[in-house]
Order: structure tokens, then C-alpha cells, then sequence
């Protein structure tokens, strides 16, 4: 791994993850937001529409916190193509190797949650809220383009635990290639201002256990509730969890 390949990598990385960032949340922002009201199938949670200097803020972190993700991602990167992580690529062989595709997602998902909820957790303590968390919980009522608004120094806490693991757990470069992209679409529909998820997924068995636009819509106005990322978990294990937000009726 040389410094010009690391450097290109990291380029090209910051690029594709900006691209990812704008397709998924602008066309979030265009369903929800960008249609008359009465053509959206979803229910509504943000009492307010976006507004342009919340949007502003949210994309310019974004940016921001997207270009510190991607040095994580670039090393690994450079590291995979000279053999030195656990991700491997090429055709998939026997039943156990389709098996733990999806296990392996689950794997890095659960591992993303965790260490999420208690960093997430640890950096609404008062004496590091402001120097951290606070630039995201700037957007009181979230839209899609604050999928990523986070302060330089979260972006630091958290971008390295993915590539982190992927020195050592076992993953496909095609299950890779999948949470990266989930984890943009989560991320995007649980800031979206609405609920996407029907109604009887939200508070039936599925939205008992996974996060939900409804359930994080909670935490931009409890500040004390709802720390999770993909799961329920580790809010109901530490007594954190508020149930979900109800939508509104715009009058």
C-alpha cells in the first residue's frame, strides 16, 4: 500500500459515498417532501417542512462527516487488495457459504448497534454533548439530508468500528457492498420527517424489535430516549426505550 494509492482510494471513496448520500436522501426528500401531501404514502411525524437553513446544515456535515468516514474505508480498502482483512471475494461455495452471508450481516449489524448506542449514549453525557452530538440535534425535526450531520469529532468516534471489524470477521465483499448501502438507507428513512414503514409493522413483532422513523423521531425531542441504531435491543435492555412517535394530523 503506497501513499498515491491510499490517496486515490480515498478520493474515489469520498466521492461514492457522496454519491450514495444524494441519491438516497434526495429522492427520499423528493417522495416526501417534494409532492403534494395527499400523494405520499406515508404518515407524517415532522410537525414543521424542512426548512433551507436546517437542509444547509445537514448536507454541508454531512459532507464533512462523509470525508472522514471514507479514510477508514480507504485503508481497508488498499488493505484488502494486498490480503491483509477478513473480506473475501469471488463465487460462494457450498450451503454454508450462502448460510453465513446473511449471518455475517447480521454480525457487523449488531456490532455497528452496539457500539453506536453506547457511544451515542456516552456523548449526550453534559460534558461532551456540546464538543460532539450537539451538531446533529440541531435538526430538531430531521429531514433525509441528516442521515450524516454529525460534528467532525462523532464522525471520528464512529467511522472506524465497521473497517475495524472487517480486519477480522469474515465478510463477502458483496455483503459489504449490502450494509454499507443499508446502513445509508437506514439512516435516511429514520430522519426522513415521515413514516414509511405501514402502521402494522411499526407496532407489531417487526417495529418491536427494529428501529423505525417512529421510534428515533422520539430521540430529536427526548433527548434521554431511543438510543439505537437498527435495533431495539440495547433500549429495552437498559430501560432507555419510549416506545414510537405518533403521526400527525396536518391541518
Amino acid at each position: 500500500m503506497t501513499a498515491p494509492d491510499l490517496a486515490v482510494t480515498y478520493l474515489q471513496l469520498t466521492a461514492i459515498i457522496w454519491a450514495r448520500y444524494f441519491v438516497i436522501a434526495g429522492l427520499f426528500y423528493f417522495l416526501l417532501w417534494g409532492r403534494p401531501e395527499e400523494k405520499v404514502g406515508a404518515r407524517r411525524l415532522a410537525e414543521r417542512r424542512p426548512d433551507a437553513k436546517t437542509m444547509r446544515h445537514e448536507i454541508i456535515m454531512s459532507l464533512a462527516s462523509s470525508a472522514i468516514y471514507a479514510a477508514p474505508g480507504a485503508i481497508v480498502f488498499e488493505m484488502f487488495r494486498h490480503g491483509g482483512t477478513a473480506i473475501y471475494a469471488g463465487p460462494i461455495v457450498g450451503l454454508w457459504g450462502w448460510v453465513y452471508l446473511p449471518v455475517s450481516a447480521f454480525i457487523f449489524l449488531f456490532i455497528h448497534d452496539a457500539y453506536f448506542y453506547w457511544t451515542h449514549r456516552l456523548m449526550h453525557h453534559p460534558r461532551l454533548f456540546r464538543a460532539t452530538h450537539l451538531a446533529h440535534h440541531r435538526s430538531r425535526q430531521p429531514t433525509p439530508w441528516a442521515a450524516f450531520s454529525f460534528h467532525p469529532w462523532e464522525a471520528i468516534i464512529s467511522a472506524w468500528i465497521l473497517p475495524a471489524a472487517a480486519l477480522f470477521i469474515p465478510i463477502h465483499v458483496g455483503v459489504v457492498l449490502f450494509v454499507l448501502v443499508f446502513m445509508t438507507y437506514c439512516s435516511v428513512a429514520n430522519h426522513a420527517g415521515w413514516e414509511i414503514m405501514p402502521e402494522s409493522w411499526v407496532k407489531g413483532l417487526f417495529g418491536a424489535h427494529f428501529i423505525s422513523a417512529s421510534h428515533h423521531n422520539v430521540h430529536h425531542t427526548n433527548y434521554e430516549a431511543n438510543y439505537g441504531l437498527y435495533f431495539r435491543f440495547w433500549d429495552q435492555l437498559m430501560k432507555t426505550d419510549k416506545g414510537v412517535a405518533e403521526p400527525i394530523r396536518v391541518k
